[in-house]
């Protein structure tokens, strides 16, 4: 009888069930673990992303596969999940972000921008006819000279961290992070930290064109190409074997 009872409250993405849980919201969480990870480390002066993205077959072009995103020149957005509802999400945050340059006459902050994403995934949570995003943010940036890190679930719900992970083996990155998190550290610190995390909670070891990594710092925006990825990897050790 309970089955049943779930299986008509999940029927609607806007009908609480008696003990006041929206189950689509639940299941596009359950998306959420299914998509490759992405970690998402503040640093005393910048704000690092770093991804895994493995193709699902050897004559896809991995740099094809978009994890880490350019916003707005100066703020960036890791995902996990589905990634059209993924990129939908960034898609209108690049809008917000244009936006609010025009109406104000200088960039937004990360902030703003992240509590606009959330406002549009929660929307989605309480209209008819509509189902949740199945896809998990994380929208980072410096902002005069404070780096910030904030997560968005498919609830909505935007969150600030110092370091944090989505996606599949979000558990266990998360994990390593509060073990060896430092406060007082630079970006190139911040990425060894990321890639060593991204590194536990995925199977198999880390290759450069499977992995995307950016920094976030004053100068803006900057995404590493594949022989810098290579460097960092080997810089933390974490180089496959040859």
């Amino acid at each position: 009888m309970q089955s049943n009872d779930q299986r008509a409250y999940d029927r609607g993405v806007t009908v609480f069930s008696p003990d006041g849980r929206l189950y689509q919201v639940e299941y596009a969480r359950e998306a959420v673990k299914r998509g490759s990870p992405a970690v998402g480390v503040a640093t005393d002066d910048a704000v690092v992303f770093a991804a895994h993205g493995r193709p699902r077959s050897p004559l896809m072009e991995p740099d094809s596969i978009e994890k880490v995103h350019d916003v707005d020149g100066r703020l960036g957005v890791a995902t996990a999940g589905h990634v059209a509802d993924a990129r939908r999400l960034v898609d209108y945050g690049r809008q917000f972000a244009q936006r609010e340059r025009l109406r104000y006459g200088e960039a937004p902050a990360v902030e703003p921008v992240a509590k606009a994403v959330a406002d549009q995934i929660q929307e989605s949570t309480q209209t008819g006819g509509t189902r949740p995003f199945g896809a998990a943010l994380l929208v980072g940036g410096v902002v005069e000279s404070v780096p910030r890190l904030y997560e968005i679930d498919p609830s909505g719900t935007p969150t600030e961290w110092r370091a944090t992970a989505v996606g599949d083996g979000s558990e266990v990155i998360r994990s390593h992070l509060e073990a060896e998190y430092v406060a007082e550290s630079d970006a190139g610190a911040g990425v060894s930290l990321a890639l060593s995390a991204l590194d536990e909670g995925t199977d198999g070891e880390l290759r450069a064109r499977e992995i995307d990594v950016a920094v976030l710092d004053e100068c803006g925006y900057e995404a590493f190409d594949r022989d810098r990825r290579a460097t960092v990897l080997d810089d933390a050790d974490l180089s496959p074997a040859s």
